[in-house]
């Protein structure tokens, strides 16, 4: 099946699959990530990788020859100086292959199809490439810094020239990878967090690039980095890898067609958005007009339009979290249920605090509590019912802090069992508290502390 029937009978499927981001962009739609779309562009490298894109041609130069063109072109750098003399490397064996190749393709090291220009100090003005500067949606050097010998970072050694391809070592995840498209003046010089390839004359710079990016060299990566917080490789380790290699021709046709059908998935990533912007922005025009309801006829009447089209409306997470909000703002303002003249009101609950709260003091249990000031009209967002009252917090609850002191338990004071030690990390974003990694103390260590002892309620 053709990839671009494959992209069309199922798109569908391709654009609704979405899945929130850990992090959020700007806009509604900058907290959904369109997964869908997103394992679509990894497919369609995928299968460019494994030959599997664009139909193989007989009369192409097999990649065997090409890689004869690759030698001589290495012994004429060497000869002239340019490059090092590489050391001889081991024969790949089966078990590093992770596929069958096609007819005409061969498997060699990344360190085979390029080389790098050497390391330098720079001594005058020179353009520098970090890892800030990569554009990697479109892996490009987007915002380079012209930066003088004695401003020059420590890691600003690799030289690079227009057509070498720049790989970051460090949090490879993220896929900071480019291609030097332009020649930059003054010189540009890299950083060391950057794996240098300057590809040779027979392979192509943006086929490099795509193969870096695919599921099959990420793959490979992620088989040998270490660390957690901020994972790596190191140089050896990338240029390690493997890369299947086309003919010349074939690696052309591939680049093109793999450009070709990312525009595809930009239209549909850009129509979906598009789409979810226009429908987050009708929920919550919808919610608002709940929030402004007048009375509980006109709230009824509201949410009874909305209702009709629930599962139209409330299809995504933004949506959802937006009724979930909804329905809190209108519980805090009194129009999620009705007041019942009946009830006693707020002002007289404040009297019983007061009350509790001045037996507390004189049975020595809290603090006297200096006076609060009263709470300006301006301070109210916005009115209240029959019977209710705005309050500060201090007036109907105790703040109890921490103890940050020298009494603050270090994680060898942990023991298995014992009196539970919370923070924030156990609090879920339901409210409630998870008991998953909890640590505990000692009832001794619970009673050096002079504060943060909670109770239930």
């Amino acid at each position: 099946m053709a990839v671009e029937k494959l992209i069309v009978d199922h798109i569908d499927t391709w654009t609704t699959a979405l899945q929130t981001r850990s992090t959020a962009g700007r806009g509604s739609s900058g907290k959904i990530e369109l997964y869908g779309i997103k394992k679509l562009r990894e497919l369609i490298l995928e299968l460019a990788v494994r030959g599997k894109l664009v139909p193989q041609d007989p009369n192409d130069e097999p990649a065997s020859e090409l890689l004869k063109h690759i030698a001589a072109e290495k012994a004429e750098l060497v000869k002239q100086g340019k490059i090092k003399k590489p050391k001889p490397l081991p024969e790949i064996s089966e078990e590093e292959k992770p596929f069958e190749l096609p007819a005409g393709w061969e498997w060699i090291k990344i360190s085979e199809i390029g080389h790098d220009w050497g390391q330098k100090t720079p001594d005058e003005d020179f353009t520098y490439i970090d890892v800030g500067s990569i554009n990697k949606e479109y892996g490009i050097i987007e915002e380079p810094s012209i930066l003088s010998a004695k401003d020059a970072p420590s890691r600003a050694r690799k030289i690079v020239q227009k057509g070498t391809v720049i790989y970051s070592t460090v949090r490879p995840y993220l896929l900071n990878i480019a291609i030097i498209e332009s020649a930059f003046s003054p010189e540009p010089i890299a950083s060391t967090a950057f794996a240098i390839i300057h590809p040779y004359t027979a392979m192509n710079a943006n086929f490099i690039y795509y193969y870096l990016r695919s599921p099959v060299f990420i793959n490979y990566v992620e088989s040998c980095q270490t660390g957690v917080a901020y994972p790596a490789i190191n140089d050896k380790q990338f240029f390690s890898g493997i890369i299947a290699v086309p003919p010349s021709s074939e690696q052309a046709r591939i680049t093109k067609k793999i450009k070709e059908l990312m525009s595809l998935c930009d239209q549909l990533e850009q129509h979906s958005l598009t789409s979810l912007d226009a429908h987050q922005q009708l929920v919550e025009t919808l919610l608002t007009t709940l929030t402004d309801s007048q009375n509980a006829d006109e709230l009824t009447e509201n949410w009874a339009r909305i209702s009709e089209h629930f599962d139209t409306l409330f299809t995504t997470e933004p949506s959802i979290e937006a009724l979930k909000q909804t329905i809190l703002q209108l519980a805090v303002m009194g129009k999620l249920v009705p007041q019942d003249p009946n009830d006693e009101p707020a002002s007289e609950l404040l009297k019983r605090i007061a009350q509790e709260k001045a037996q507390l003091v004189k049975d020595g249990k809290i603090k006297k509590q200096k006076p609060l000031p009263p709470i300006s009209d301006k301070e109210k967002p916005f009115e209240v019912p029959e019977g209710w009252e705005w309050c500060k917090f201090g007036l109907i609850s105790e703040f109890i802090n921490g103890d940050r002191g020298s009494n603050y338990p270090n994680k060898n004071e942990y023991v298995v069992h014992g009196i539970p030690w919370i923070n924030t990390g156990h609090i879920e974003k339901n409210g409630t508290l998870s008991i998953t990694d909890m640590n505990f103390i000692t009832e001794k260590k619970f009673n050096e502390l002079r504060s943060g002892k909670i109770q239930s309620g």
